[in-house]
């Protein structure tokens, strides 16, 4: 008897084939999965930032504002004089949901700026709906404040 070590050249062809269809099948479904991903990401990221602005309009008590820029920009003001606009030692922080989901616009069902009050409630009620070419996701924000994806 011979004591054999390691693989036969037919024992790796068949294991590097079978490795070879398995990568075939994943690849093309995971590049599919990546457009919703995008989407549910930038979906994420606005509702984070939103619940953010909530919060810190709580225990800073005073208002926030959401100000709507473009389909992919938005501005998150912390406005302590309530005027709308920067002044003094108030600020401003630019949001682009296209720096990590370059595919992903949005649109706001209510064009004046979203507010969060002091008591965490919301004023100009919005539902902000995201797209790319996988389809939409929207956030929407009650008169309660609550922030919710859907």
């Amino acid at each position: 008897m011979h004591n054999q070590k390691g693989f036969s050249l037919i024992e790796l062809i068949v294991v590097i084939t079978i490795i070879a269809i398995a990568v075939g099948i994943i690849i093309p479904v995971y590049s599919s999965m990546k457009p919703k991903l995008r989407l549910n990401g930038a979906a994420r990221q606005i509702h984070g930032d939103l619940m953010r602005a909530k919060m810190q309009a709580v225990s800073q008590n005073n208002k926030f504002r959401i100000i709507y820029v473009d389909d992919h920009q938005y501005k998150i003001l912390d406005d302590d004089d309530d005027s709308d606009d920067v002044n003094g030692n108030e600020s401003i922080v630019t949001k682009d949901i296209q720096t990590n989901y370059y595919d992903v616009t949005y649109s706001s069902s209510n064009s004046n700026n979203l507010i969060f009050s002091p008591r965490g409630t919301a004023a100009n009620l919005t539902t902000i709906t995201l797209t790319n070419p996988c389809g939409t996701s929207t956030v929407s924000v009650s008169i309660t404040g609550r922030i919710k994806i859907d």
